[in-house]
């Protein structure tokens, strides 16, 4: 198995793709080993000190490192969880949680559905080739609600890519737009 590694925008970040898929459908972010219950994969990457976050794409990982480890230390034993991971036939995620971008949209409001649909057509494969996701939250008196995810929660450029990107595309097609804010 060759798994190929690359860099993101965000320095604490490596985007690990393994050649084959890793979730079904959806997305899921892991912030510590205790989140990763639901994930032999994540738990397993874990296992290596100094791994902060474990973020699970179609066909990719995205990992973040604490400030005091150096990717040359950790990439080969996360490299040998992933392989590890793979090789045991277990799934990425055990247990199905119905993830935020997944819930059911009984919403009816065409500037919602507009707005999602902009977001899931021209943001998100976007921001997947960073090595992260964008959740959809609300919009509530002209402001939308984003969730960062993966590299790209906490990267330097992140501000700039919700304010110069992302709110200026929406505001250009969706009018009642007039701001974007990222939450936590």
């Amino acid at each position: 198995m060759f798994i190929q590694t690359e860099n993101t925008p965000n320095p604490a970040t490596l985007k690990f793709l393994p050649g084959e898929s890793v979730m079904v459908s959806g997305t899921a972010e892991f912030k510590s080993i205790d989140e990763a219950k639901t994930s032999p994969l994540a738990s397993g990457i874990f296992s290596a000190e100094g791994v902060t976050g474990v973020f699970l794409g179609a066909d990719f990982i995205t990992i973040t490192k604490s400030a005091d480890k150096e990717w040359d230390l950790l990439k080969p034993l996360i490299l040998g969880s992933i392989m590890e991971h793979f090789q045991s036939g277990l799934p990425s995620i055990i247990q199905s949680e119905k993830l935020p971008d997944q819930e059911d949209n009984l919403e009816a409001d065409p500037i919602i559905q507009k707005i999602k649909e902009l977001i899931d057509t021209r943001v998100r494969p976007a921001v997947a080739q960073d090595g992260g996701d964008i959740i959809y939250h609300g919009f509530e008196g002209g402001v939308v609600f984003l969730q960062m995810q993966g590299a790209c929660s906490g990267c330097p450029s992140s501000t700039m890519t919700l304010k110069n990107g992302i709110e200026n595309m929406l505001k250009h097609y969706v009018p009642e737009v007039v701001e974007v804010r990222a939450i936590e």
